[in-house]
């Protein structure tokens, strides 16, 4: 008989699943994962013989790159059974050959694991039922394609139910958070909760981190292993800002001089095998990923191979950018429109495979530029609004040939006021210091994505990127050196950020999610990990969960169980918690 218990009672456990699920009954019998362990697929349309003949195929078709990346030939789709069967095979990984023995969470000498030397009772198969018609208590379309329910009787029988593959990926996330290693040489792999029953969804459909790889190098290493942990976190969008002012990195065959000349060198180039490798690594962890062409500010890298297309290149920026080096596309030029096909047109047909999405940027776009386009010769707005609507069109139109939904910061809406098709579009607001700019454009019935910089950008509190001037008295970079967006956002105060709270439930509808936001001025390949996890992880409970939910000391242990099997997998992730503190629960209260 199952006991309903949350986070308490259980001496010879800790509940920690990350995020947390909708609905947990849990009871307090051991049950271990057996090493023979096979998956069992059933649906409409699949065989139910054990799966393990799909994994020597998934093997064949992935292997090694240049950057030690997944590529992949001639790739046309991924079967569900494939999906599956790869995350049942990671899910294997994590849980027999894991070693994360939960010592620092108890008292030293505390006995918190299951005997050994009595009869054990073995998980001998997992079957996932997927079929589109399962009733998972979801009524939202998004919610019902991520759903899943997990049922695990006292005697070991396993039952996933899911209506389609991605609910699965989900699913053996949680299954595999549900086990710990024992710290007895091969004593395998144990889960303190049988009988159990998980019923869950997420609140948010779109549920991203926005990374940026263009203004220091990030590999795509290193966006494979965050893909990973994204997936463990139930983060289901990888938003690339894949260019800026400072460089170009992502090969362009058409163009083939704006990653040669705009890239900060011959080696730190994304090659288009890179890029899908990394969009495909995605679809086998349930995140999609999508690329940012920021446009038609932050454009100075495309001046470096196409000058004649680019305004202001190399003026003083501190007058016609917001960060070095500065120059934006031309409005009015005829040689702009032909690039801007070529670009898109190469990009997009080969993204498009993978992702419903792209980004084409829209932020911060400097007016002052714009008296120097001889194309323009001016900076009034008045002027300035018909180019830019003009522009936007262009992209919107090329971007929905490939039927993809375009996303675009914010400016666009609430300062240029731009006419945009509702259907197509979603506007990501991201300035805290427009609080209203969320409710100002849901009141114009667009689909809009969250992130506050006040709340969600995680390179705030570590310091500007600009030197003081010696010969400027007047230099506003002083002690003690802050940041515009200062100070650092802790995981706690990402945690307790709550985006709808003033969102009407007439307009809740158009939220389609938001993002967390890596902006790489001071993150490299070095210290991306750190800059990312486990704050990441926090946002992605609230996405998943539910937004506005205060952290306490069970919020605290769930993070740090969580940051553990991140470690564990070779993610570079923060301290959450002092030790003593995990193992003296209720002893760091105040």
């Amino acid at each position: 008989m199952r006991a309903l218990l949350w986070g308490c009672a259980l001496i010879s456990s800790s509940f920690a699943l990350w995020p947390q699920p909708k609905y947990f009954e849990h009871g307090s019998s051991t049950l271990w994962l057996s090493a023979n362990v096979q998956l069992v697929h059933t649906s409409p349309t699949a065989s139910t013989k054990p799966l393990g003949w799909l994994w020597t195929t998934v093997q064949q078709v992935i292997r090694p790159s240049h950057h030690g990346a997944p590529s992949t030939v001639g790739w046309l789709s991924l079967s569900s059974e494939t999906l599956l069967q790869s995350a049942f095979e990671r899910m294997k990984l994590k849980v027999l050959d894991g070693s994360f023995v939960p010592r620092k969470f108890y008292p030293r000498g505390a006995q918190f694991e299951p005997a050994t030397d009595n009869p054990k009772r073995h998980i001998e198969r997992i079957v996932i039922d997927e079929d589109p018609r399962n009733n998972l208590t979801s009524t939202r379309r998004h919610d019902k394609s991520e759903a899943y329910t997990i049922d695990i009787s006292e005697d070991g029988a396993a039952l996933i139910r899911i209506t389609s593959p991605l609910g699965g990926l989900h699913a053996l996330e949680t299954f595999a958070q549900l086990f710990l290693a024992h710290s007895s040489p091969s004593a395998g792999s144990y889960t303190p909760y049988a009988p159990l029953l998980i019923h869950d969804s997420p609140v948010f459909e779109h549920r991203g981190l926005n990374l940026d790889i263009s203004r220091n190098w990030i590999s795509p290493a290193d966006v494979m292993r965050t893909i990973e942990a994204m997936g463990a976190n139930k983060l289901n969008r990888l938003h690339l800002h894949a260019s800026d002012a400072q460089s170009w990195p992502l090969e362009i065959p058409a163009l083939p001089d704006l990653a040669l000349k705009g890239a900060y060198s011959s080696a730190q180039i994304w090659s288009t095998e890179d890029l899908e490798a990394v969009q495909l690594h995605g679809t086998y962890h349930g995140v999609q990923v999508f690329t940012e062409i920021d446009l038609p500010g932050h454009t100075t890298s495309i001046g470096n191979a196409y000058p004649s297309l680019v305004t202001a290149k190399d003026m003083p920026w501190s007058e016609y950018a917001l960060e070095p080096p500065s120059g934006q596309l031309r409005l009015n030029s005829s040689e702009v429109p032909p690039f801007i096909h070529t670009l898109l047109d190469d990009l997009l047909s080969r993204t498009s495979r993978h992702s419903s999405l792209f980004h084409l940027g829209g932020d911060e776009l400097n007016i002052n530029a714009y008296r120097l386009d001889p194309t323009v010769k001016s900076s009034s707005h008045q002027i300035l609004q018909p180019l830019v609507q003009a522009f936007i069109d262009l992209v919107i139109s090329i971007a929905t040939a490939y039927s993809l939904t375009v996303i675009m910061w914010e400016e666009m809406v609430l300062d240029w006021n731009l006419t945009l098709p509702h259907q197509d579009v979603i506007i990501q607001t991201w300035r805290g210091s427009d609080d209203d700019a969320l409710g100002t454009i849901l009141g114009k019935g667009y689909k809009t994505l969250f992130g506050s910089n006040a709340h969600w950008y995680l390179d705030c509190g570590y310091g500007y990127f600009v030197d003081p001037d010696p010969f400027n008295p007047e230099s506003p970079i002083r002690p003690p050196y802050l940041d515009y967006c200062s100070p650092y956002k802790n995981w706690r105060h990402m945690y307790a950020y709550d985006p709808v709270a003033d969102v009407p439930q007439s307009q809740r509808h158009l939220v389609v999610g938001g993002e967390v936001h890596l902006w790489g001025e001071l993150t490299d390949t070095v210290n991306l990990d750190d800059m990312l996890w486990p704050r990441v992880a926090a946002a992605a409970e609230v996405m998943w969960s539910a937004p506005g939910r205060k952290p306490d000391e069970s919020t605290t242990r769930r993070l740090a169980d969580m940051r553990e099997r991140l470690v564990m997998r070779g993610v570079r992730a923060g301290v959450v918690q002092m030790e003593w503190c995990l193992r003296h629960k209720g002893g760091c209260r105040l």
